[in-house]
């Protein structure tokens, strides 16, 4: 999490003077000033989130003034600074942006707020029951394998599909009725970090929904959260990672429990491993090695300078520093990039996986896919439609959807897991603004 201190080039405490510039800081909590500088209060906030993505490639973040949420379509004159001159910026953990999701359906907000919903019905592609609740002021969105939970911008939160994997989080209301800023969810449970650092479970108790027995280590300082299909890791403000659920799928990270102690700023999972980005830029993983849990064989590449890791199912993908690209695990699951290597070789700002495949956003704004070709590693018959203009990209168990520049969206894969979104096609032509 980091800090916005603002101000306005005028005495008016009130930024609707379009003639205005406002100046900004970005600021981490350690002090480190990460941007700074004046723009004019006509700009829309997208400003802000470039600023703050360049000084963390690959992150997404949000913007909150107080307890309302700042999306990037909001004109700066809008801002109202007699609420305060601090607006937080809050760092997704990656699992929220890039991780692939286990689900057969996608959940997508819009400019307004409002969430639309499409794929497999049973595991969440279905929002009716929840829809009065999401017409609008929905901030962020997480998905396992058959539900969704979604923050709102008063720090609520909204759960949906299955009622034992997380659908239903009655047990847990009270604590999640306000102050959550961030969700990550394994394949059978959600976690939730709020505020005051605090951590809230649930969903498959024996799959992470329930952190009783590290309850103390998680009682403040969880920054960021990552869950793989049976098991949780966060990692804590002071570097150290905390991890538990099913011990063989990467609960259990005794064996590297030293490399863990402290630096970790990124965690990742695939379906039964981790993998850590520690400071110096090396990566730490655990778990079950023929899904990523050893890296041995591409260690000398992993020594340093990895800013990003996103997994598949069985594979995980690294991005380095110069925007090259490693991988490695289970070859058909995206471990085996040599079919695209020279597309990964340079420019790559964003790598995402289904449970089969990846996909890389360039620079250029264009888009590589790799791996099973049924989970979305082969993304031809979309492919004039990827070859520029992309920001973000998402993957379900076995689908992708990308947003444009322009807002609207592109879907390949399987057409029952989200792959085809001609449903809701016209919802999806405009505005959207996050999608999982």
């Amino acid at each position: 999490m980091a800090s916005i201190m603002a101000t306005t080039s005028n005495n008016n405490s009130n930024s609707n003077n379009n003639s205005s510039d406002i100046y900004f800081e970005l600021v981490e909590l350690s002090g480190h000033i990460v941007a700074k500088g004046a723009w004019s209060a006509t700009l829309r906030a997208d400003c802000l989130y470039k600023s703050a993505h360049l000084a963390k490639p690959g992150r997404r973040c949000r913007l909150l003034q107080g307890t309302w949420e700042i999306t990037p379509f909001i004109a700066l004159a809008a801002l109202d600074l007699s609420l305060g001159t601090c607006i937080q910026v809050v760092w997704l953990a990656s699992s929220v942006a890039d991780k692939r999701s286990d689900s057969q359906s996608f959940a997508a907000i819009n400019a307004e707020g409002s969430v639309v919903t499409w794929g497999n019905a049973g595991d969440g592609g279905h929002s009716s029951a929840v829809a009065p609740l999401m017409e609008e002021s929905v901030v962020q969105i997480c998905g396992n394998k058959f539900a969704f939970a979604a923050i709102k911008a008063n720090g609520s939160v909204v759960t949906w599909g299955g009622a034992g994997d997380g659908g239903d989080s009655s047990a847990v209301a009270p604590l999640l009725a306000e102050g959550v800023v961030q969700l990550s969810g394994n394949r059978f449970a959600f976690a939730a970090i709020k505020a005051n650092g605090s951590v809230v479970t649930w969903g498959g108790a024996g799959d992470g929904g329930d952190s009783s027995a590290v309850a103390p280590l998680l009682a403040e300082g969880g920054v960021q959260f990552s869950g793989n299909r049976f098991a949780f890791a966060a990692s804590k403000a002071n570097g150290s990672v905390v991890t538990w659920g099913n011990a063989g799928d990467g609960g259990n990270s005794s064996a590297v429990a030293p490399l863990l102690a402290e630096s970790v700023v990124q965690v990742c999972g695939t379906a039964s491993a981790f993998a850590a980005i520690m400071a110096n830029g090396s990566v730490v993983t655990w778990g079950d090695a023929g899904a990523g849990g050893d890296s041995s064989a591409v260690a000398p590449l992993l020594a340093e300078s990895v800013i990003q890791v996103c997994g598949t199912a069985s594979a995980f993908a690294a991005i380095k520093a110069n925007g090259s690209v490693v991988t490695w695990g289970d070859a058909d699951s995206g471990g085996d990039s040599s079919a695209v290597a020279p597309l990964l070789a340079e420019a790559v700002v964003q790598v995402c996986g289904t449970a089969g495949a990846f996909a890389a956003i360039k620079a250029n704004g264009s888009v590589v896919t790799w791996g099973d070709a049924d989970s979305g590693g082969d993304s031809s018959a979309v492919a004039p439609l990827l070859a520029e203009g992309i920001v973000q990209v998402c993957g379900n168990q076995f689908a992708f959807a990308a947003i444009k520049a322009n807002g609207s969206v592109v879907t390949w894969g399987d057409a029952g897991a989200g792959g085809d979104s001609s449903a809701v096609a016209p919802l999806l032509a405009e505005g959207i603004v996050q999608v999982n």
